[in-house]
């Protein structure tokens, strides 16, 4: 038996440190390579480590809840001889790193694949470890065999979701949820108190009803947004969504204590030192639009009706993420990195969604979203919903952005003044869709109305591009039949 100690390894892209969330082993236990050591938490997600030897452990050198720097001493496990030689970070890339776009283009309908720390031995079996060529040792899922390639393994098929789950995610009118801002916020919550039903008389088919009295939503407080002024499913949904979103309907009992202290660490003091960093290094300008998007509303139902896209979660948003990557290629310097020494223009859209997350706010992006048909861009936003519901975003999916979505309508807000994503110079907010009065050929009439704001690097983007840009992706949401342009 030989003793071997496992330091913390770069898990994503110039990690420096991390904290230990929560040991899965403690001394005595016996473990085998890939078995999930413990849980740490980097500035951007959650990640499992697997072993790197098989052996028993003999002292755990860092407790629960302390942060250490990559390269710490974490474990100490009694390993055979002949066990694997980690691969020291940098060397190779962990799995599920996006390195192709063409490659990414093709798998992002599918679960995207973690770094090696998240292997799901209970979810999808891992074949036997094919022995080293030289030395006999295994191969360790992510990190891999020194001098060697890593291995490509077929990526797990999204998986199939209960009833319940697509009434708690699918987005309604006002914002059709955001791919995860919404549903990572309020996902499932239902409201504390329902109000005593009115006697206004309301149009809902008998499914809607049940669906209605399921969720605890009283379908008199629901904006009908049928044609004959029926309520919707949707209607239901979104109402019920908006409502979890304030989950202290109920307001909690201030503790004993007079103040509660905080720790700032992990992802809340990365987004602190990205918020800062953007705020007061790229000068920002804003501007906004109001938009008559009752066309768009059409089309969403017309593709949840088809059965091209069958099972797929369909909403607003989708049409707007469709329409900023139309507007980018009109406008390409807002699709743009700041160097300071030079200007990046990047000639495809990596496109960020703001995902408001019960660990807070992280940015995953679509690689290649360009390239992406109508459905496949569907698909990879409602797996980019399941993995950051899960909290199994990594680093490599939040990586590389190029140009960021943020769904402000997930939450009922009409509009606001986003920050940029640092290392990008476009961010575009989506307000809440509601029903207003809007002038048609001189007469006012009901429609489906929201706000498009977005905020631009100044130092990069000047005020006719923004405008420009602005207004293209304005005009693809009154009229997405410009999509086939």
């Amino acid at each position: 038996m030989t003793v071997s100690e496992f330091p913390l390894p770069d898990v994503g892209e110039g990690l420096t440190e991390a904290e230990i969330v929560h040991w899965k082993v403690a001394p005595g236990d016996a473990v085998r390579v890939n078995q999930v050591l413990v849980e740490i938490e980097t500035a951007k997600s959650l990640v499992e480590l697997p072993s790197p030897f098989a052996g028993t452990v003999s002292e755990l050198l860092v407790e629960e809840g302390a942060t250490v720097e990559v390269g710490t001493p974490i474990i100490r496990v009694d390993s055979a001889a002949g066990s694997i030689e980690l691969q020291a970070p940098g060397d190779e890339e962990p799995t599920g790193h996006v390195t192709d776009r063409a490659d990414a283009r093709h798998t992002a309908p599918t679960e995207p694949s973690a770094p090696a720390p998240v292997a799901d031995a209970a979810e999808a079996p891992q074949p036997a470890a094919p022995a080293a060529e030289e030395g006999g040792g295994a191969v360790l899922v992510g990190y891999g065999t020194k001098g060697g390639h890593a291995s490509t393994r077929r990526r797990r098929p999204a998986r199939p979701e209960s009833a319940q789950a697509d009434a708690a995610e699918a987005a309604g009118a006002a914002a059709e949820g955001a791919p995860a801002g919404a549903e990572a916020a309020g996902q499932g919550a239902r409201p504390a108190s329902v109000p005593a039903a009115s006697a206004t008389p309301v149009i809902a088919k008998p499914p809607i009803r049940k669906l209605a009295k399921d969720l605890g939503v009283d379908l008199a407080t629901v904006q009908a947004t049928g044609l004959v002024g029926e309520i919707t499913r949707d209607d239901v949904i979104r109402h019920a969504q908006q409502a979890s979103v304030f989950r202290n309907i109920e307001t909690p009992e201030w503790g004993e204590e007079r103040e509660e202290r905080i720790p700032v660490k992990g992802v809340r003091k990365a987004i602190a030192a990205a918020m800062v960093k953007s705020a007061f290094t790229a000068p920002h300008v804003s501007v906004f639009s109001d938009v008559n998007a009752t066309r768009t509303m059409e089309f969403v139902k017309r593709l949840k009706a088809s059965p091209q896209f069958a099972g797929i979660r369909v909403s607003p948003l989708l049409v707007m993420a469709k329409a900023v990557i139309w507007a980018v290629q009109r406008n390409p310097s807002v699709n743009s990195t700041w160097t300071d020494q030079e200007i990046v223009v990047h000639h495809y859209v990596n496109l960020g969604i703001a995902a408001a997350t019960p660990r807070g706010l992280i940015v995953p992006n679509l690689k290649d979203a360009q390239d992406m048909s109508l459905r496949e861009l569907a698909q990879a936003l409602e797996q980019m919903t399941l993995t950051a519901r899960d909290g199994k975003t990594q680093p490599a999916e939040m990586a590389n952005g190029t140009i960021t979505i943020t769904n402000l309508g997930s939450f009922g807000m009409d509009t606001g003044t986003p920050i940029l994503n640092p290392g990008e110079v476009g961010i575009v907010a989506l307000g809440a869709i509601k029903q207003k009065p809007w002038v048609i050929d001189g007469e006012v009439r009901p429609a489906f109305v929201t706000t498009v704001g977005a905020s631009f690097d100044h130092r990069v983007v000047d005020g006719d591009v923004a405008s420009r840009f602005t207004a293209d992706i304005a005009a693809v949401l009154e009229e997405p039949a410009l999509l086939l342009d």
